[in-house]
């Protein structure tokens, strides 16, 4: 999948008053670091990085275009105001297309409909997973298919796929419950 472009601008005022006034304008402010380089002070528009996010989340490469310069990142932190949602700050990881990252891709379960011992309650035990790989073979997610699971074959993470790839290392240990089935209790 190929980077999404998110323009962003450098800040010099910084500070509470400025980062509210920011807010006001509909900008967000942020930060820009990467590993042996100077943080930058950074503003995004609202808009635009709700669009970004809701599309990449904190796994998608994204290119930061900034004073002409294209700078490839991933959002590592965005805070969101718990009581009225809105995003207060928001901060994006520089990485180098040619060195590894670490980061946590959500898990997903498929074929939840097609489980073929009812009753049952399927049993989430994991939702994310801790990767390293270069910024190219990130992936947005990773998909556990439970359409054949029973109640005496649980999902592990060495039966995902991403687990195989030989471009991502898996940092969870491979015996780590994803999901099981378990039969419904009486109430």
């Amino acid at each position: 999948m190929a980077a999404i472009k998110l323009q962003v601008q450098e800040r010099t005022e910084l500070g509470k008053n400025e980062a509210n006034r920011l807010r006001r304008a509909d900008m967000i402010p942020g930060v820009l670091y990467g590993k042996r380089e100077e943080t930058r002070y950074i503003k995004v528009d609202r808009g635009s990085l709700q669009k970004v996010y809701s599309t990449v989340g904190t796994t998608g490469l994204i290119e930061l275009e900034m004073n002409g310069e294209t700078i490839p990142a991933i959002i590592k932190e965005l805070q969101i105001d718990p009581i009225k949602h809105q995003y207060m700050h928001v901060d994006f990881q520089k990485v180098n297309m040619n060195e590894a990252v670490r980061l946590t891709v959500p898990i997903v379960l498929v074929g939840k409909e097609n489980i073929r011992i009812q009753p049952s309650v399927l049993m989430q035990q994991l939702d994310e997973i801790e990767i390293e790989c270069l910024p190219k073979y990130i992936p947005e997610s990773v998909t556990a298919d439970v359409s054949n699971i029973d109640f005496n074959t649980p999902i592990y993470v060495s039966d995902l796929d991403v687990y195989k790839d030989e471009n991502i290392t898996v940092l969870n240990d491979p015996d780590e419950l994803v999901a099981n089935l378990i039969a419904p209790t009486d109430s």
